[in-house]
């Protein structure tokens, strides 16, 4: 099992933006040097908190100061630009990181982003989906594209105006053939998305705030989806993001990771409770669908959503995750705002260096036992 990173990052309004874009820099940097497969940064345009507003310019940042993580965006979010746009920047960044790349996307959930772009009226998931093909068709096809596909909006050729010998109308193509993998991350149980991403060979990545008994939904539309383009599904490519603090024992971890009014565990999921209620998708968090909202208290998120503990108890936590929804090929772990930065990468480094060894052994002894 691979061990990889994400962060949408979520920050105190108070704290200095520049400050957070170092921290948030800083941990990418620290994941490279401890091994993490790859790392995901989120974005948004209008939010103080979530202070990413272009993943793929943040991650750029990155490429001379890591050496074998992949960057993520996570996501790109579609609906904000017009897909020529995401196409050849996201080339580009592939060549400039020489295969060191994922796409991540989607269509862009948070309103008042929509509004700030005179979208908000608009259907953003046929946006999406409009985008993606309109994507895939340029990094496949040679000048003029003329992509014209039945009801999409984004309309792409060079025909009139390319000047094919002075490489005028052409558009660049990935560095990672046939493309960079493209992972889209999943929120709502069951969701029907995740079969659209098995029959067009997308990764999923489940959301580190949905409950652990809605994980398997994901796999299985996955399986289905994959099924129905007659493929097979492999479990390599199917991440599950959870929040995860690694103290060095029990009561650090209870205190950090939980317990204490200054947490950055509680701070992350207070907020996202209540945009959560904001949005009317509390749902995410139930455990079953007539569950009340009144039930939906901070304390019942922090239950369902938070690992943490020693390495030992990390450990059977992750095994007993996995002994529940199944075999799946990477662990992310969720980033969260440097409160106490020693304790963050303390965690960061117990999971890399202790906890997943530990893991891969367990998992390594009981598949040569069956």
């Amino acid at each position: 099992m691979r061990l990889g990173y994400f962060t949408m990052p979520v920050h105190p309004m108070h704290r200095n933006w520049a400050e957070t874009l170092k921290e948030d820099r800083e941990a990418i940097i620290l994941a490279d040097k401890l091994g993490f497969h790859d790392a995901f940064m989120g974005e948004h345009l209008t939010d103080a908190c979530e202070n990413i507003t272009n993943s793929m310019m943040f991650q750029a940042s990155l490429i001379s100061n890591t050496r074998q993580i992949k960057l993520a965006t996570g996501t790109a979010n579609l609906s904000h630009m017009h897909p020529v746009l995401i196409a050849v920047q996201a080339a580009m960044f592939d060549h400039m990181a020489e295969g060191r790349f994922i796409l991540g996307v989607s269509p862009g959930a948070l309103t008042t982003d929509a509004e700030a772009l005179g979208n908000l009226e608009l259907d953003r998931n046929k946006m999406f989906a409009e985008a993606i093909d309109v994507i895939l068709a340029i990094w496949e096809r040679d000048p003029p594209y003329d992509i014209d596909f039945p009801d999409n909006r984004y309309k792409v050729s060079t025909a009139r105006t390319m000047t094919l010998d002075l490489g005028v109308g052409i558009m660049g193509k990935p560095y990672q053939k046939p493309r960079p993998e493209i992972v889209g991350t999943v929120v709502a149980p069951f969701s029907p998305g995740v079969v659209l991403m098995g029959k067009r060979d997308f990764h999923p990545l489940s959301a580190n705030f949905l409950l652990s008994c809605h994980l398997k939904s994901h796999w299985q539309n996955y399986c289905k989806g994959k099924a129905e383009a007659g493929a097979e599904a492999k479990v390599a490519d199917w991440r599950v993001a959870r929040a995860i603090f690694v103290g060095d024992d029990d009561k650090i971890a209870a205190r950090y990771g939980r317990d204490d009014e200054k947490s950055p565990y509680r701070f992350y999921y207070e907020q996202m409770r209540r945009k959560m209620i904001r949005g009317k998708r509390l749902y995410v968090f139930k455990a079953y669908k007539d569950q009340t909202d009144e039930e939906i208290t901070l304390d019942f998120v922090m239950d369902h959503c938070v690992i943490h503990g020693s390495v030992n108890r990390v450990v059977d936590q992750i095994l007993a995750l996995r002994e529940e929804i199944g075999d799946f090929g990477e662990l992310v772990y969720a980033g969260m705002d440097w409160v106490d930065p020693a304790l963050n990468r303390r965690s960061m480094q117990l999971m890399a260096e202790e906890v997943m060894p530990r893991v891969n052994a367990a998992i390594g002894k009981s598949a040569a036992a069956a």
